[in-house]
């Protein structure tokens, strides 16, 4: 059962990796999976690019790109990779503070994981009120 956080090209710390730990446990805990191992990867709007176009042929700029590494149905095991750029320009954008914006971010990862899809508008809408459900959760929120 293990959370960690990285940086890659860019210096980016959390402000409280604990309680965005605990949060992020909770969430796959009330989804009814297990967590083996998740790795957050903070970047660049570069560096998530690259993966974007290596990884997914997708030549486009992205705010996240997920990676399910798990073997077993209900168990959560992977890797988010996050642009704190674009992270950052989204919630200037959208008028959001840029912690709200994040922890948004983040969550969606762990819900992808869990097996919710955001292709079609029905699934964005149910990923939607399942990120806002999920960041209600957060203290401090």
């Amino acid at each position: 059962m293990k959370i960690t956080f990285f940086s890659e090209e860019i210096t980016f710390k959390l402000a409280s990796p604990n309680k965005v730990r605990s949060w992020i446990k909770e969430v796959i805990r009330l989804e009814k999976h297990t967590l083996a191992e998740v790795s957050y990867v903070f970047c660049s709007d570069d560096y998530l690019h690259n993966m974007n176009v290596q990884y997914l042929n997708h030549d486009t700029l992205t705010d996240i790109i997920t990676f399910d590494n798990s073997e077993e149905e209900e168990q959560i095991e992977g890797d988010i990779f996050i642009s704190i750029d674009r992270v950052k320009e989204n919630a200037a954008r959208l008028n959001f503070p840029f912690e709200n914006e994040l922890h948004r971010v983040m969550i969606h990862g762990i819900l992808h994981l869990c097996g919710y899809k955001d292709k079609a508008s029905s699934e964005r809408e149910l990923m939607r009120k399942k990120e806002d459900a999920c960041l209600s959760l957060l203290p401090d929120q």
